[in-house]
Parts: C-alpha cells; sequence; structure tokens
C-alpha cells in the first residue's frame, strides 16, 4: 500500500514524457529517415532535350533509369516493362421491361508491345549495396517490325505506348513508376493511291410539302485523298440550282472516331473545319474555282487498328430552305509525310517529322468562329441513322476530342481549333473555268 502512491507517479510521469519511443510522430519518423531514394525518373533519348522523341515500327527505344540516394542503400533489383495496348470502353443503358434497367459494358483491347528486361540483379538472388549519389541504367529495346498503330486518345478509348519501372528494396514498398512515350506510324501520300484526284456528282428533287419544286445538283472534284494538317485543299464545286429558291452552299471537313467492341460500333463524329459560299439565287449556277479550306492541326488517319478507326471526309453540301439537305462526300486520308519529302522511310521517324512538324506551330486565324454542330451537316436521313445507333449524351458537336496523345501536348488541354468561312485566297474572276470530270 505505502509504494502505489510512487508507482503511480512514475507512470504519470511516463505518460506525460515527450520520449520519442511511444508516440504516432516517432513511429512515422524512421520510415522518412531511412528511405533514402531521393530521385527515381526515366529519361527517353533524345536529339532535342525539350523535344520528346517519336517513334514508328521498328525504330530502337532507347533511355535510363536514374536512381539517387542519400546514402548506402540495398536494392534487390530494378525491372523494366514496355507495353503499348489499344483499348475501348463504354457504357449503355438498357431496359428489359417496364420497371427493370441495366448497364451494358462493352470493352476491348489489342495488345501492340509486351517486353520486360531486368536492369539490376544479383545472380544468386543477394542483395546489391549502392552507394550515395547517383545512378544510372541505361535500355535500349527494338519497336515490333509489324506495323504499329499511331499513339491516340479519344473519347471511348485510346491508344497508349508506356514504359514502367520496379525498384524493389528489402523492409521498403515497391517503387513505380511509369512513364509513355509517343508513336506515329508514317503515313505518305506520295502513293498512287493518295494521289488520285477524288470526284463525284450528287443531285435531289427538292420537295416542299409534297411539291416538287425543282432539282438540285452538285458536283466536286478535289486534286487528291491524301493530305496533311496545315495544308490548304482547293475544292473545285458547281452548284446548279434549279429550284425556286434560294440556296447555300457549304463546305466541311468531318471526323469520324470508330470503337468497335463485341461486335458493337460507336461513333464520335466532329466537324474540324468549314468553309461557306455565296447564296445561289433560284434558277442560278455558281462555280468554285479552287476554294481553299484549310486543315487544322489534327492527328493522322487510323486505318490498320481493329477495334479504333479515325477517318477524314471532304463534305460539300447545299443548304436547301423548307427542305433536306444534299450532300456529297470526297473521302480523305491525313498523313504525315507531304509531298515531296526530305528524307526515306527508312531513316528514323522522329528525323522524317522534323521537316512535318510545323504544323503543330501553326497559328489561329483572327476573329475565329467555332465550328458548327454536325447535326447541321448531315442530312436528314443520315441524322436519322446516327440517333438510331448513338445514345443522347454522344450527340456528334464540333468539338475535336483529343486525336493523338503524347506529340500533341501543347493541344491536349486546350479547346478546339477555330476557323473561319470566309475564303481565304478568293479566285480572280477571270480564271477560265475548271472542266470538273477531268
Amino acid at each position: 500500500g505505502g509504494s502505489s502512491a510512487p508507482l503511480r507517479a512514475c507512470s504519470v510521469s511516463l505518460f506525460l514524457s515527450r520520449e520519442p519511443c511511444c508516440t504516432r510522430e516517432t513511429l512515422e519518423k524512421p520510415k522518412m529517415i531511412f528511405d533514402k531514394l531521393k530521385k527515381f525518373d526515366i529519361v527517353f533519348d533524345s536529339p532535342e532535350l525539350d523535344c520528346p522523341p517519336v517513334y514508328s515500327s521498328g525504330d530502337v527505344v532507347s533511355g535510363k533509369v536514374v536512381l539517387e540516394f542519400s546514402g548506402e542503400s540495398n536494392v534487390e533489383s530494378l525491372k523494366l516493362h514496355a507495353e503499348g495496348y489499344a483499348k475501348v470502353h463504354w457504357t449503355e443503358s438498357r431496359s428489359a421491361g417496364s420497371s427493370t434497367a441495366y448497364t451494358q459494358n462493352y470493352s476491348d483491347e489489342v495488345e501492340y508491345l509486351n517486353r520486360r528486361e531486368v536492369l539490376l540483379q544479383a545472380d544468386n538472388g543477394e542483395l546489391t549495396a549502392l552507394p550515395a549519389g547517383r545512378h544510372e541504367y541505361p535500355f535500349s529495346f527494338q519497336l515490333p517490325e509489324e506495323t504499329l498503330v499511331t499513339s491516340f486518345e479519344g473519347k471511348h478509348g485510346s491508344i497508349r505506348y508506356w514504359v514502367k519501372v520496379k525498384l524493389h528494396r528489402p523492409w521498403a514498398t515497391v517503387k513505380k513508376l511509369k512513364k509513355e512515350f509517343t508513336v506515329i506510324e508514317p503515313i505518305d501520300i506520295n502513293t498512287p493511291t493518295l494521289l488520285a484526284p477524288q470526284a463525284g456528282t450528287k443531285e435531289k428533287m427538292a420537295r416542299i410539302w409534297y411539291r416538287n419544286c425543282g432539282q438540285v445538283s452538285i458536283t466536286a472534284k478535289i486534286d487528291r485523298k491524301g493530305y496533311t494538317p496545315g495544308e490548304v485543299i482547293p475544292v473545285f464545286a458547281e452548284f446548279d440550282n434549279a429550284t425556286s429558291r434560294s440556296v447555300v452552299p457549304k463546305a466541311y471537313i468531318t471526323q469520324t472516331q470508330t470503337f468497335i467492341a463485341r461486335g458493337t460500333v460507336k461513333l464520335k463524329r466532329s466537324v474540324v473545319a468549314t468553309l461557306c459560299g455565296d447564296i445561289v439565287g433560284p434558277r442560278r449556277r455558281e462555280t468554285w474555282h479552287g476554294r481553299a479550306i484549310k486543315i487544322p492541326p489534327v492527328g493522322p488517319s487510323i486505318l490498320q487498328c481493329r477495334i479504333i478507326k479515325v477517318e477524314y471526309m471532304l463534305r460539300v453540301c447545299v443548304d436547301v430552305p423548307g427542305t433536306s439537305k444534299l450532300s456529297l462526300e470526297l473521302p480523305l486520308v491525313m498523313g504525315t509525310i507531304p509531298l515531296h519529302p526530305f528524307g526515306s522511310r527508312t531513316s528514323s521517324v522522329s528525323s522524317q517529322y522534323s521537316v512535318n512538324m510545323e504544323w503543330l506551330r501553326m497559328t489561329i486565324p483572327e476573329q475565329p468562329e467555332p465550328p458548327p454542330d454536325y447535326n447541321s451537316v448531315v442530312t436528314e436521313d443520315e441524322a436519322v441513322q446516327v440517333v438510331s445507333t448513338i445514345p443522347p449524351e454522344d450527340e456528334l458537336c464540333g468539338d475535336l476530342q483529343r486525336s493523338l496523345q503524347s506529340y500533341l501536348q501543347e493541344f491536349r488541354f486546350r479547346p478546339p481549333p477555330v476557323y473561319s468561312e470566309v475564303d481565304p485566297n478568293p479566285q480572280p474572276l477571270t480564271m477560265r473555268p475548271r472542266c470538273m470530270t477531268c
């Protein structure tokens, strides 16, 4: 009984003590003290310090993993994993009756790259002691020779390539680091298929309240199928208005992103450039002698992927008041190697792109004007077809989703480019009309 008071005093003294042996603060301090890793980074080899490298199929991806320790550290292993996938995913609401509903998931993926390397690991499984300071571990691997697919980021899918590194140490959590790199598969427009002219003719009878009011026809031609961003497409067209009403000719460049999973197709369409002509009066004819429409900074066409496609179209149409539109489509392919490029296909895509990367720095015209909604471009029949396959939340708009992943960094979080309907290169009135069929 007489010794209980000193014991209680001692316990109170220990409880009030600030000794670090039993406080939460000191439980966290060892983690901070003994975590000697100060830097963990992946650096790709690049000819220019401020310009990330760009690769294509068959190229060698090289770089180094940088470790920096504040003191001597033991390491079990340092491993690298290079991957590349095209992936799509979206959900749709389904109704199974008047009171039941469920969500249907659609997803698919295609593997393009899967390679592993061990950068640091003792042969006998023991630990490797690394002194304090900076340590660099180079890596190098070749991309598959077969054609890869250009990096892409869309609303319902993406095509990405990356390098992932894992650092294993005893008595420490695994450190992971992931860094993406860009793949651009060159599309050379200097081929017979892409240099072939594109032309077509379309006509329809305009009807107002079940009454024929005359015929409208469009004949249009462009010099070739393949173009690169930043180029101007001269549009040669003839609009014959045999109706009793005035019509308005227009031209649009549209982008269609197609996502495919489990046999189901999801579309995302955007208008990326516009051109508006002069009003064509009743029973009059209007001719475009190479009216210019400029291609904005968009990503190249993607045609070789099984689950993701990016396609372009030049749509020449006529707005007829009181009736549906008349529209003529001419296919386009957005390439990466312009006409008569310098260098050869066998060289690295980075050096090829040094000529063609100027389109990334194109300026946007003053007095911007937003592109029109896609529904204002298509005909009524096409609009019904699109609405029947796409839920309301995916209504087509003028927004251009980010179409290329890494090498379009400067466009990643910007709004879509804006365009003017004013012809920057009007044709002189004295120019002789050009034949539309040759």
